[in-house]
């Protein structure tokens, strides 16, 4: 016949036994999760796959307007390309390459081009500015992936980075020529 003190071991072994696997299933659920959103992170975080020997593009001269749902859109006025952007986003509308066919052949025909992130006045102000920088360096590398030298793009912060215009409109990056 068993004793007591046999019994209470037996179901405090079974009782820790019991809590520890409990453990481990609620440490393998959360490090899932937490492996879920690092890749979801890091996904959002990666550069952008750019060409290196870029096919050849046919030069935008007249104002084209290309717009998608989320609010991203690509507007080229009088060889100036400015890239809209969603709230809080910096990802570019589809078609930006072609939009910056013009940009990249001054370039190639000696001239800089400038890239000048803007944006609205809503939320923080510093947030904005930061979200502005990221938005022309967005730009930028596009130039670069596209073929044209990093020295001949000069990212310039304006003087006033709170665009013009409501909030859709202000959320902005401009390229444009200089000699």
């Amino acid at each position: 016949m068993a004793s007591s003190n046999d019994d209470d071991s037996q179901q405090r072994f079974a009782l820790g036994f019991l809590i520890a696997l409990l453990a481990v299933v609620v440490f393998f659920v959360i490090g899932i999760a937490l492996w879920h959103n690092g890749r979801s992170a890091a996904a959002k975080t990666q550069a952008p796959v750019v060409v290196v020997n870029p096919p050849t593009l046919a030069v935008v001269t007249e104002t084209v307007t290309v717009t998608i749902p989320d609010g991203a859109s690509i507007r080229v006025n009088d060889g100036v390309v400015n890239f809209y952007f969603a709230t809080g986003s910096a990802d570019l509308a589809p078609g930006a390459a072609e939009a910056l066919a013009a940009v990249i052949k001054g370039v190639q025909d000696g001239r800089k081009a400038v890239v000048s992130g803007f944006h609205d006045t809503t939320g923080d102000a510093a947030i904005n500015e930061q979200l502005a920088q990221k938005r022309a360096e967005m730009v930028r590398d596009v130039l670069v992936g596209l073929g044209v030298p990093a020295d001949k793009v000069n990212l310039q912060k304006p003087a006033v980075t709170a665009g013009s215009g409501n909030d859709a409109e202000a959320r902005r990056v401009e390229a444009k020529l200089v000699d």
